[in-house]
């Protein structure tokens, strides 16, 4: 899942300091899952630019809304029933909503509540961890199922580096060395050997350096 978190209030308030009326829209997908920006984030976020604005000395009406996506044009279309409610959108979507909202309100100015962090899975209850970089080139049936793009520190195709010690990254002594994880995972199911193949010098074109993205499905295309 996309995991984000919450901007400052401060950076928040500033966005919207000229807004009469403001709607603060939840996404109830990924960021729902990571706590930051699903209907009772999005409530509590409408709450603290009340508060953050009357202590400006401003008044602000705030109307607050949800779209079971924000990625998805089929449910950009209900941001129309509170039409007229707002002057600007406060997003807590992803940066993906907040862009698409963009792209299809264009009269709309739509502004993020959020940081936008990583791909990552729940490690335990309250914590996130990122486990995939959305490189476009998957290796991940070379690694043993464990990705070293997103998971080491300098995304080595060839691991583990020299300033790994005792399976601990040399940037932290908490951070595993996913090149020592591979190397056990790999040898745990007699595939060890993997490791002393060469990994050629990988193509970062399929990662976005070459700009925007787009994939295409021409069997689900009308």
């Amino acid at each position: 899942m996309i995991v984000a978190e919450r901007k400052p209030m401060a950076e928040i308030i500033g966005m919207v300091k000229d807004c009469k009326k403001v709607l603060v829209l939840a996404c109830r997908g990924c960021v729902t899952v990571c706590s930051a920006g699903g209907e009772r984030e999005a409530e509590i976020l409408a709450s603290l630019i009340r508060l953050g604005m009357k202590k400006d000395g401003k008044k602000v009406e705030i109307t607050i809304g949800s779209l079971v996506r924000q990625c998805d044009r089929e449910y950009i279309d209900e941001i129309d029933q509170w039409k007229g409610q707002y002057d600007a959108v406060v997003s807590t979507a992803c940066g993906v909503g907040v862009n698409f909202i963009s792209n299809l309100r264009k009269d709309t100015m739509v502004y993020p509540a959020l940081n936008t962090t990583f791909f990552g899975g729940s490690a335990e209850q309250g914590e996130w961890t990122e486990q995939c970089a959305g490189c476009g080139n998957c290796i991940l049936h070379l690694t043993g199922g464990l990705c070293p793009v997103a998971r080491c520190a300098k995304s080595l195709m060839n691991g583990p580096c020299g300033g790994s010690v005792e399976g601990k990254c040399e940037i932290n002594k908490d951070v595993e060395c996913v090149w020592q994880s591979i190397h056990d995972r790999l040898g745990s199911f007699d595939r060890a050997a993997q490791m002393e193949v060469i990994t050629p010098i990988r193509d970062w074109s399929t990662a976005g350096h070459g700009g925007p993205r787009k994939t295409v499905r021409d069997d689900l295309t009308v």
